[in-house]
């Protein structure tokens, strides 16, 4: 936990590659100190079929993941600080965003609790 889904467009990957992109996203997230660092899990789906608003233009969208516990103020810095490195990277593309959705504890389950 967390986990970072970055869906983007096909065409992101030929700005930069997908290992360079998640290594991004993976040290900001770690940069923040809200996890412990094994646990940060990053993957990437581009998209070679999408409708942006009937425009085509290039787009980068990641879902974050995260336990429940960290308060409002420490999300919204992630995501900024996350996007922030993002829009560095990728000056050229109009659409960067991200959301942050919280895991309850009481109903999570992987394979260890089992």
């Amino acid at each position: 936990m967390p986990h970072f889904i970055i869906d983007c467009s096909e065409g992101i990957l030929k700005q930069k590659s997908p290992e360079y992109i998640m290594q991004v996203v993976y040290d900001t997230a770690k940069s923040t100190k809200l996890f412990v660092p094994e646990e940060i899990k990053v993957r990437i789906n581009p998209f070679q079929y999408y409708n942006t608003g009937n425009k085509d233009e290039g787009f980068i969208h990641i879902f974050a993941n995260i336990m429940e516990g960290r308060n409002t103020n420490q999300k919204a810095n992630l995501s900024r600080q996350i996007i922030k490195e993002l829009k560095t990277i990728f000056p050229d593309v109009l659409v960067i965003s991200m959301n942050i959705r919280d895991f309850e504890k009481a109903t999570y389950c992987n394979k260890a609790m089992v």
